[in-house]
């Protein structure tokens, strides 16, 4: 089923997160998972890990595809022009002003100390996130899998130099051509009765 909400929803929870969102992309993901999954029930948790798989295997940043993607899913192409534009406005004006300011003050220490001070933030959101996704992870694969899948893909990534989308790739190819198991009785008797 599909959710409407009008373009001044999503242009809000956007903003939201265009002004929340400290340290980049993978820092705002936590901030979307919030105001999508968790306020407005736009998006389920599993359809949420699904659009972040996808967009983190799709070229360009994850800041603009997955609102990009949720606005038109929820508003059709006006939700997704306006989820866009707002979570890039605060970027653009940020950036803007903190360059301005940066560039005039930058011997000033407490100019240096605000970049040093959101990375524990940044940190604790990223370990949060990253805590759902095992937990999400263990209940549908089982914990032995979920481990060794998360061990594997450290391995090819951190030690091999392989980029995480190849690696998200695989494992949605691995996935579409994994045979079926066999069909429940409950399966059998209703095809059985047809």
């Amino acid at each position: 089923m599909k959710i409407r909400g009008t373009s001044w929803q999503l242009f809000w929870a956007f903003f939201r997160v265009g002004i929340f969102g400290f340290g980049g992309g993978p820092a705002m993901i936590p901030l979307v998972r919030a105001e999508v999954v968790i306020r407005h029930h736009w998006l389920t948790d599993e359809e949420f890990a699904d659009v972040l798989a996808i967009g983190n295997t799709l070229p360009g940043p994850i800041a603009t595809k997955m609102p990009g993607y949720i606005g038109y899913r929820v508003g059709g192409v006006s939700g997704c022009i306006a989820a866009v534009i707002a979570i890039i406005l605060p970027m653009i004006v940020a950036m803007i002003v903190m360059l301005g300011i940066f560039s005039r003050y930058r011997d000033v220490a407490w100019i240096r100390g605000m970049g040093q001070a959101v990375v524990p933030v940044v940190m604790v959101m990223m370990a949060q996130l990253t805590w759902d996704f095992f937990d999400k992870s263990q209940a549908a694969l089982g914990w032995l899998v979920s481990i060794a899948m998360a061990v594997i893909a450290a391995g090819l990534i951190y030690w091999l130099g392989i980029h995480p989308g190849w690696v998200i790739g695989a494992i949605l190819v691995a996935a579409l051509l994994r045979p079926s198991g066999p069909k429940s009785s409950n399966t059998k008797k209703a095809e059985g009765t047809v």
